[in-house]
């Protein structure tokens, strides 16, 4: 480990191997607090290299408690976070909103250690008990559409690191990994990353997986749709721009940034999500979280992006996107 740290201060890269071997160490006890500490902050300094991403992803889901769910044609919606914006949380309202109009969700998630909220904080706020037993997830995902893969519970190697992570309070690679790291393995992903180099690295990376996938930039920094600024798009055909006044055609709306905003803590946040589930949320508010559920559509389907959105708009404004909440928190 020492010749290995001795060599990252130095800013040599890691081999795929070595990336694999440090989680390795790690799960066996090997790696101390100071020396994973280390780690984590050589890799604050700098992105991973696709090599060291893809040799710490394949170690922690080789080491991964492991659920097969791949009858089921879903979509997971997740951001890295890290982007410093404390907005609400518009992904995991995305993700009920699709579930609304009769698309399958496998959300991955975890508590928020560089922002108030995360998606395990609210589903844990609002009585969710997390679970990694197949069968439950499975039934979740048959009678509401949707079921929510915790992190920690799957991942015992993340609770090694937890409270490092809590420790230092801001973005880590893990933050960059966490959306790499579903166990669920669903087929497709619209995942949100908070810089163009991240995304770029996340393309690289996706082109050798079998996924139906969008990666986002938002060009002003976000890591999801905010309508704020204009948004570069990665699939599997190619780059693709959209303008977001291309986007904000749909509806006119006042684009208001403020609004975006989460709370203070995780109360303030969890009331956020069931006002806009509930239907009183601002007009842009509703219209973020109907643009990320679109985006998230037009992978599942092949429906014209209007339609899409329309489908999108009626689940939440219907109440059929908070009607799969209270089904999944009453399983």
């Amino acid at each position: 480990m020492k010749k290995i740290l001795n060599n990252l201060f130095l800013e040599k890269t890691l081999t795929k191997h070595e990336a694999k071997n440090i989680i390795i160490k790690l799960s066996e006890g090997k790696i101390n607090h100071t020396q994973m500490v280390a780690v984590i902050t050589i890799f604050n300094m700098r992105y991973p290299t696709v090599e060291e991403i893809t040799g710490f992803r394949e170690a922690i889901m080789d080491l991964s408690i492991k659920v097969e769910l791949n009858e089921f044609n879903a979509i997971d919606i997740v951001g890295t976070g890290g982007d410093y914006k404390n907005t609400f949380n518009i992904s995991t309202l995305a993700c009920f909103i699709v579930a609304g109009t009769g698309e399958k969700i496998i959300k991955h998630g975890s508590f928020s250690y560089s922002s108030t909220t995360g998606a395990s904080n609210i589903l844990k706020e609002l009585g969710y008990n997390f679970t990694n037993k197949e069968d439950d997830l499975k039934f979740q995902l048959e009678k509401t559409g949707i079921c929510y893969l915790h992190a920690p519970i799957f991942h015992p190697i993340l609770q090694k690191i937890s409270k490092i992570r809590q420790e230092l309070g801001f973005k880590t690679i893990f933050n960059i990994l966490g959306p790499l790291l579903n166990p669920g393995y669903p087929k497709n992903q619209l995942l949100g990353v908070n810089s163009l180099e991240l995304a770029r690295i996340y393309y690289y990376i996706y082109q050798n997986i079998k996924n139906n996938y969008a990666i986002i930039y938002s060009l002003d920094g976000y890591d999801e749709i905010t309508l704020t600024g204009d948004i570069k798009c990665y699939t599997s055909t190619g780059e693709k721009y959209y303008f977001v006044k291309q986007l904000t055609n749909y509806n006119k709306i006042n684009v208001n940034p403020y609004e975006l905003r989460g709370g203070k803590n995780v109360k303030d946040n969890t009331q956020t999500f069931i006002n806009i589930l509930s239907g009183k949320g601002s007009p842009f508010q509703n219209e973020v979280v109907i643009m990320n559920a679109t985006f998230a559509l037009n992978l599942l389907n092949k429906d014209n992006f209007e339609n899409n959105y329309n489908k999108a708009k009626y689940s939440l404004k219907s109440g059929k996107a908070k009607n799969i909440l209270k089904k999944l928190l009453n399983i």
